[in-house]
C-alpha cells in the first residue's frame, strides 16, 4: 500500500469515526426524557418502597426500621398465602379458557373473506374499550340473585336461582367470566396478526399432502405462533393474578373472601391498618411472585425465534 493510500485512508476513517459519534450523542440525547421519567416515576419510587418496606411507617408518623419483621408478618399471615393461590386458582380459570376462545375466533377471523372479518375484528374489540367497572356492572345485573338475567333465562327451564355472587362456590368462577370477555378482544387481534403474517405457502403444500384443518393446526399454526403464544401467556397470567376492579366492584372481595384477589387483599390493608410497611412489603413480595412464575414459563417454554 502506497504512502498516499495511507493518507487517504485516515480521514476517511475519521470521518466515519465522527459520524459514529455524531449519531451516539443523537441517540442518548433522544433516550434521554425517557430515562429521566423512568428514573422519576419508576426506578425511584421502587427504592423508595422497598426502603419503607423496611419501616414501621404510617402517614402519621416517622418511620422506624424494623428490619424484615414486615415480610415476617405478610408471609405468616394465611389471609395473603390464601389470596396468592387464589390468584393461582383464578389465572388457571381465565387464561386458557380466553387464549382457547381467541385462537378459535382468529382461526374464523382469518378463514372468511375481508368485509366480513373486519366486522368480526370489530365486534371482538368493542368489549377492551369498555371500563372494567362498568364491564363490573353489567354483569353484577346479570348475575343478580332476584331478576337477575342469568337466572331469568335459566328460569324459563325450570332452573332454581342461583346466588352467583353471593355464594363462595361460584363467586369466583363469576368474577371469572367478565374478565375472559375483557382481555379477549385484543388477545383475538393479536393472534388474528400473527396468524396473517404465517406464509400461505406452508398451507398449500400441506393441502397438497392431504392435510386437513387439525393437521395444519397442529404442525403449521401452532408452532409458527409459539413466540406470540408465549407473549399472551405471560401477559394474561399478570394481568389475571393482578385483577382489582372486577372483585372490588362487584363483590368487594366477598362472600368470605373467596373473591379477594391479591391486589384488593393489599389495597383493603392499605385502606384499614396503619402501618404502611406492611401493605408495601407485600406488594414487593407479590412483585417476587410474578417475576418468578415469569422466569421459570420462560425459562421451561422455548421461546427462541423462528427461523424460516
Amino acid at each position: 500500500m502506497t504512502t498516499e493510500a495511507i493518507t487517504t485512508g485516515r480521514p476517511r476513517e475519521r470521518r466515519r469515526d465522527h459520524g459514529r459519534y455524531r449519531d451516539t450523542k443523537l441517540a442518548y440525547l433522544m433516550l434521554a426524557p425517557v430515562v429521566l421519567l423512568l428514573g422519576v416515576f419508576v426506578a425511584w419510587p421502587a427504592v423508595y418502597a422497598g426502603f419503607l418496606s423496611f419501616q414501621d411507617w404510617s402517614f402519621y408518623k416517622d418511620p422506624a426500621f424494623v428490619g424484615v419483621r414486615n415480610y415476617v408478618n405478610v408471609l405468616t399471615d394465611p389471609l395473603f398465602l390464601a389470596t396468592i393461590w387464589r390468584g393461582f386458582a383464578f389465572v388457571l380459570m381465565t387464561v386458557p379458557v380466553m387464549l382457547l376462545l381467541a385462537f378459535l375466533f382468529a382461526s374464523l377471523v382469518v378463514s372468511v373473506s375481508k368485509r366480513f372479518a373486519a366486522t368480526l375484528k370489530v365486534t371482538i374489540y368493542i368489549p377492551t374499550i369498555i371500563s372494567g367497572v362498568i364491564a363490573s356492572i353489567i354483569f353484577f345485573v346479570i348475575y343478580n340473585y332476584s331478576g337477575g338475567l342469568l337466572n331469568a333465562a335459566l328460569g324459563v327451564f325450570g332452573v332454581d336461582p342461583v346466588a352467583w355472587i353471593g355464594d363462595p362456590a361460584w363467586a369466583l368462577i363469576a368474577v371469572a367470566v367478565p374478565a375472559i370477555w375483557l382481555g379477549m378482544g385484543l388477545t383475538s387481534l393479536i393472534m388474528v396478526a400473527a396468524m396473517v403474517d404465517i406464509p400461505t405457502e406452508y398451507y398449500e403444500a400441506a393441502a397438497m399432502e392431504g392435510a386437513g384443518w387439525w393437521q395444519k393446526t397442529r404442525y403449521i399454526t401452532l408452532p409458527q405462533m409459539k413466540n406470540v403464544t408465549l407473549y399472551l401467556l405471560i401477559t394474561g397470567f399478570v394481568a389475571a393474578i393482578q385483577q382489582f376492579e372486577l372483585p372490588l366492584v362487584m363483590t368487594q372481595g366477598g362472600p368470605l373472601d373467596s373473591t379477594t384477589l391479591p391486589n384488593l387483599f393489599i389495597f383493603n390493608h392499605f385502606r384499614n391498618d396503619v402501618n404502611v410497611g406492611y401493605s408495601i412489603a407485600a406488594a414487593l413480595l407479590l412483585f417476587v411472585v410474578l417475576g418468578s412464575v415469569s422466569a421459570i414459563v420462560f425459562k421451561f417454554v422455548n421461546s427462541e425465534r423462528l427461523v424460516d
